[in-house]
């Protein structure tokens, strides 16, 4: 929890908690047993996994199709074959991995088809602890686990980034000019939009104080944001003494999750979500309007069976000219399976909402 994270300095005694996210996505081959099902790990092995990372569970909530922890320091999903662990401050996602991978071999998942492995650039790295002092460090520990894993970053080396790690077991195989084998239009669709903010507005991140609110479902009510996509179903938990996080979750198994640093020295809030649209830019709006950031990136990941797949590239277009934001940098990048989009956007003093 963010009240038990010893304090770093920036400088003298001044407080400080890295908001920034390392993200863990796995996806495991489908078998011909219906009854393997990740969901079937006892919630004792998920602490066991967790204690790894420095972190623990703090609510949870579940469907038919999709079970979400909320944890001290962000969330965690779990699908029948596929893994979502999003976790911030100092925490150490890297080093649950073997575990993760033994218990999922108990559960009859054998055969990994999927990883990502993703940051945004960490205000403080020299703060992290191993194998997360810098990206290079992350690599050479996945490296050990995934030896033909690729690395990248995305975006200005010197000043705003964003690290990703893949690994993929397929290769793309074309029978034919743009022609994909059965084996991807067989696959699941999957899509994942992240909103990365920074440089919040000062009254937005006010709510999210225990000074100023008194309970977690009243700051999700009075920001908004139960409102950004109302079909989920909110698990939200309220952070002592300031600090917000929340699942959402609904019936055709979708998520979402946002976590809130209020500290107005480095604010930071992030919203993932994998819900299925043909155009993101009205939500990318709702969720800019509700935190009213000065700076922010999204990524957009879609493989070729989702609906976001081809409409993701509308994106591409100036969407500072309709949105008065100032695009500070757009890269494209095609995978074996998946399409990403890494936008950049900072504010250029003509926002409303500012």
């Amino acid at each position: 929890m963010r009240t038990f994270i010893p304090s770093y300095t920036m400088s003298g005694n001044e407080h400080f908690f890295e908001g920034a996210e390392k993200l863990l996505e796995i996806w495991f081959e489908e078998t011909s047993d219906n009854r393997n099902d990740l969901r079937n790990i006892a919630r004792c092995d998920w602490e066991n996994v967790l204690s790894h990372v420095n972190c623990e569970i703090i609510s949870f909530s579940k469907n038919d199709l999709i079970d979400a922890f909320v944890l001290s320091e962000s969330s965690m999903f779990v699908s029948k074959r596929r893994w979502i662990l999003k976790t911030c401050g100092t925490t150490t996602p890297l080093k649950c991995l073997s575990e993760l991978i033994r218990l999922a071999s108990f559960n009859g998942y054998n055969i990994i088809t999927d990883l990502f492995y993703s940051r945004k650039n960490f205000i403080r790295p020299d703060a992290q602890v191993a194998p997360h002092k810098g990206f290079t460090e992350e690599v050479s520990y996945l490296d050990t686990l995934f030896p033909n894993g690729r690395s990248y970053c995305l975006g200005s080396m010197n000043l705003e980034c964003w690290y990703l790690y893949t690994f993929s077991r397929s290769d793309m195989k074309l029978t034919g000019p743009g022609h994909i084998t059965d084996e991807f239009l067989d696959a699941d669709p999957d899509q994942t939009i992240e909103i990365l903010m920074q440089n919040l507005d000062v009254n937005a991140m006010s709510v999210f104080n225990k000074k100023n609110t008194t309970s977690a479902s009243e700051a999700t009510s009075i920001s908004g944001i139960d409102k950004i996509l109302p079909s989920m179903h909110i698990d939200d938990f309220l952070f002592d003494p300031c600090g917000y996080s929340m699942n959402g979750i609904n019936e055709k198994g979708e998520y979402m999750t946002i976590h809130i640093t209020p500290e107005n020295l480095f604010s930071y809030v992030s919203f993932e979500t994998n819900v299925a649209m043909t155009n993101y830019r009205n939500l990318i709006n709702q969720v800019i309007n509700t935190f009213k950031p000065g700076k922010f990136i999204v990524t957009i990941f879609a493989n070729k069976c989702s609906l976001a797949y081809e409409t993701m590239k509308e994106l591409e277009v100036e969407y500072s000219k309709e949105s008065h934001w100032k695009r500070t940098d757009m890269q494209c990048c095609n995978f074996p399976s998946y399409n990403l989009l890494f936008a950049q956007y900072s504010y250029n003093g003509k926002n409303n909402c500012k």
